[in-house]
């Protein structure tokens, strides 16, 4: 796909530097900078992602550890975790699509806010959103992997939180990234899209699902659709790929040809799925479609069926 790496929180480049991750140094060495997160929620300002210093006064309500992030520009970045500040009059607003909320942190009151990330994603240089991403879904992964699955005792972080080591069973455990596929199935001049339960009215958006053990991204995308729709999927082939921290996914974004139209959807899984033409999606894309809202700008989604209408997939 032309445009595979203008994907949202793909295409920024950084560099990881692994060779340093063993430097426990390097997160509070006084050139290094550090970006915070409360609740899965960096803190930005109008010019992106806020790089604190290591000494910054807010830094008190972190909790001790830091991830190494990588090196930009060369200089040490990392990634701290504020979850365990409590906001005045925070009444622990629901994270996703309903939180519009921000916080401000006292020892900057009239500075930068904690946004929801998928709010400001495309607001973002593609440096920072990667960033951001990578912060969020390692910052998350610790919050939920404190101990052992081996053996239930507390695990310690390693190489710049890349790492977790459970001292008495001796295992190591790793970030996990769980694959998923959005399926672009396509038959003729229509694409094929659904909606979940507690989407915004009116929202549709490409089939997705995660991808079980011992199947093909291939395999994944004809069940994922002939389970959700009933609709038959033959060729199937790659287009891009986008990390996706809410909180570990990498979106395998595929395009499928369908050998089958009828649709029976399984109520469990989506709510509605409908067969769009080309020209009914771009009055989507354009805000004149009576009943139909786009998929999410920065989301794979959005990327690959304005792909789609484009003619712009190869």
């Amino acid at each position: 796909m032309n445009l595979a790496e203008t994907v949202t929180f793909g295409g920024g480049r950084l560099n990881r530097a692994a060779h340093l991750r063993g430097d426990a140094a390097l997160p509070t060495s006084p050139d290094s900078r550090i970006i915070v997160l409360w609740r899965g929620k960096p803190l930005i300002d109008r010019g992106g992602l806020v790089r604190l210093t290591p000494d910054h006064p807010m830094l008190a309500d972190a909790g001790p550890n830091r991830v190494l992030l990588g090196l930009v520009d060369g200089t040490p970045l990392s990634a701290a975790d504020l979850s365990r500040w409590i906001p005045d009059g925070d009444d622990a607003p629901v994270d996703g699509f309903a939180d519009t909320t921000r916080q401000v942190h006292p020892t900057l009151p009239e500075g930068p806010a904690f946004a929801e990330l998928r709010s400001v994603m495309t607001d973002l240089s593609p440096l920072d959103a990667e960033l951001a991403a990578t912060a969020r879904a390692l910052v998350t992964w610790h919050g939920s992997h404190g101990f052992c699955a081996n053996c239930g005792a507390a695990t310690a972080m390693a190489q710049g939180g890349w790492q977790r080591n459970c001292a008495p069973c001796g295992r190591h455990h790793f970030p996990r990234t769980d694959p998923v596929v959005i399926m672009l199935v396509t038959h003729g001049n229509s694409v094929l899209v659904g909606r979940s339960p507690g989407w915004p009215a009116g929202m549709y958006s490409l089939l997705a699902g995660f991808v079980e053990p011992g199947e093909t991204l291939e395999a994944a995308v004809r069940r994922e659709v002939f389970e959700e729709t009933g609709v038959r999927v033959g060729p199937v082939r790659y287009l891009a790929s986008q990390p996706w921290p809410f909180p570990a996914s990498l979106m395998c974004g595929m395009a499928g040809e369908a050998t089958s139209t009828a649709i029976t959807i399984d109520p469990v899984e989506i709510e509605d799925a409908r067969w769009v033409t080309r020209e009914e999606m771009a009055d989507v894309f354009a805000g004149l479609h009576p009943d139909i809202r786009p998929a999410r700008p920065g989301a794979i989604a959005h990327h690959l069926l304005h792909g789609w209408l484009a003619d712009r997939l190869d």
